[in-house]
């Protein structure tokens, strides 16, 4: 059976026990932001000033 291609792709991490990491989703682009500490953690969608979500390009995902 082929593995199917992952969704999500982490471009941002920082901190080990307590952090942040920001995930995109390679199909939509929406940028989220993960917080974690511990055994705890949240998603969001992470927002530009005007409350619009972030949206990476595929161009931009393909460059990295």
């Amino acid at each position: 059976m082929a593995k199917k291609p992952e969704r999500f792709k982490r471009t941002y991490t920082q901190g080990r026990l307590e952090g942040i990491e920001v995930w995109v989703d390679k199909e939509t682009g929406v940028n989220y932001l993960f917080t974690y500490s511990g055994y705890a953690g949240g998603l969001t969608v992470l927002l530009n000033k005007d409350g619009s979500p972030v949206v990476t390009s595929t161009a931009e995902m393909d460059a990295e």
